[in-house]
């Protein structure tokens, strides 16, 4: 028989859900309140916030605007570099900061590294991340433009051999909060074999020379997620990702749920969910990323049901413990 889990685990991580909460709140004592980007990359929450008032912006809009006195501006929990918050300022915005604390620590970070990156005058910050992404966006301003963005181990060795990053360099290692944390590692490894190499010492000597600083700034709470969603992976048959597809958490877990399982299916709404990828005996993992509601969870999990008209494991659970609590 067909049964289908919700990974308890997915889900907003708690700086969207702050985020969200803000919004919310301000929402129901005013009539509207500009976003600057996506508040959430999930287009069903989108929708639902935009019928209370929110009104997305991007940064082309804002510079665009003339004046903009009473009117107020969420920073969501991406962050933004200084220069937003100056621009929306003299625009006459009120500011609703909801940067994520974990972004905002990273952000801090980043800045005193620049600052003893200037003193030094020859040292340089190295970011991990994805190129134009919100949050690497308001990393690099912490440096004046200056940090050198790496994607993946493909870009930091073309990086090296172009001289973009110079291996002999005092050099500092950050990450974007949402990034998979085996991919860092062996990023952040790679980078020490070929600095070790070039300045003529072991690994392990290098290590400790002071010329390579590697931060773990992974939010604890993603990093986690790649643990347990691996185990909810592979104990599924086939597993649906639920995810907006701009969302960049999104694209790391689906791929990090694909590569364990090959029968994973990445969707944004119920409406894309097809007959035809389900065996009778499946075991069905329902997930999501970190901008994934909860109630969308539920909304596919639901629709999985109705095509295949089983009852849901996770309904079963649900109704169990509620029995237990009473």
């Amino acid at each position: 028989m067909l049964t289908v889990d919700i990974d308890t685990n997915s889900g907003f991580c708690a700086g969207v859900i702050r985020a969200i909460g803000k919004a919310e709140d301000f929402l129901a004592q005013n009539e509207r309140l500009y976003s600057l980007g996506a508040i959430v990359h999930n287009d069903a929450e989108l929708n639902r916030l935009t019928k209370m008032g929110l009104v997305t912006i991007d940064k082309e809009d804002l510079n665009e605007m003339i004046a903009a006195s009473g009117e107020t501006l969420l920073i969501r929990a991406h962050g933004e570099p200084p220069q937003t918050y100056r621009i929306a300022e003299n625009l006459g915005f009120n500011i609703i900061d909801c940067t994520c604390p974990v972004v905002l620590q990273l952000q801090k970070k980043i800045k005193e590294a620049y600052e003893l990156c200037q003193v030094g005058g020859n040292g340089q910050i190295i970011i991990f991340g994805k190129t134009g992404h919100a949050e690497v966006l308001g990393l690099v301003g912490q440096t004046e433009g200056t940090a050198i963005v790496v994607e993946n181990y493909f870009m930091l060795e073309e990086f090296i051999e172009d001289g973009t990053i110079r291996l002999d360099a005092p050099t500092i290692v950050f990450s974007q909060t949402t990034k998979s944390p085996a991919e860092y590692a062996r990023v952040c490894a790679r980078l020490l074999e070929r600095m070790a190499k070039h300045n003529g010492a072991s690994v392990e000597r290098f290590k400790n020379s002071g010329m390579l600083v590697i931060n773990n700034t992974i939010c604890s709470q993603v990093a986690s997620r790649h643990t347990k969603l691996t185990k909810f992976a592979l104990q599924h048959d086939i597993i649906i990702f639920v995810s907006g597809k701009a969302s960049s958490n999104g694209k790391v877990l689906c791929d990090l749920c694909k590569s364990l399982n090959i029968r994973t299916y990445h969707i944004d709404s119920p409406a894309e969910i097809k007959r035809d990828w389900f065996r009778a005996d499946d075991t069905v993992g329902v997930c999501g990323a970190t901008s994934t509601p909860k109630w969308l969870l539920e909304e596919v999990a639901a629709d999985i049901l109705e095509l295949n008209k089983y009852v849901p494991a996770w309904e079963e659970t649900y109704k169990e413990k509620n029995a237990d609590n009473q």
